[in-house]
């Protein structure tokens, strides 16, 4: 099988194109997640601890040869950190209802019906002879 072949098949299985569409949403959700932790999230937050922006919030900890200052940017991680405890939490919840629709019904209780009166006397007999 040539190497041409090889890939074909495998490019055109389904879990590859799924791994595709998947790589395709998931760029896009994350957009959305950032968008949503810096428009939405932070910028409260940065009011209810007195108007700071979490982007801003650096330590100077040097300068560069050039002169320029050396930053340690606590406040860019802080905001990543929310970013990922977001996109975390969605897809938990993605994952739970993807689980709940392929989880099989659960079985009722079915009773057992009681033996008839035919049966429990070959239940009976059946006792006796392995006793013998």
């Amino acid at each position: 099988m040539s190497l041409a072949s090889e890939f074909k098949e495998f490019a055109i299985k389904g879990n590859a194109i799924d791994l595709a569409v998947g790589v395709v949403i998931g760029a896009a959700f994350g957009k959305i997640v950032t968008s949503l932790v810096n428009d939405i999230v932070m910028p409260p937050i940065g009011l209810a601890i007195s108007g700071v922006n979490f982007k801003d919030l650096a330590v100077q900890i040097g300068t560069d040869p050039a002169g320029a200052p050396v930053l340690f940017r606590y406040g860019a991680f802080i905001q990543t950190v929310f970013e990922f405890a977001i996109i975390a939490f969605a897809l938990f919840l993605v994952i739970k209802g993807i689980n709940r629709l392929k989880r099989p019904p659960e079985p009722h209780a079915i009773p057992v019906p009681l033996p008839t009166k035919s049966e429990s006397l070959l239940q009976e007999i059946r006792d006796l002879l392995a006793r013998r």
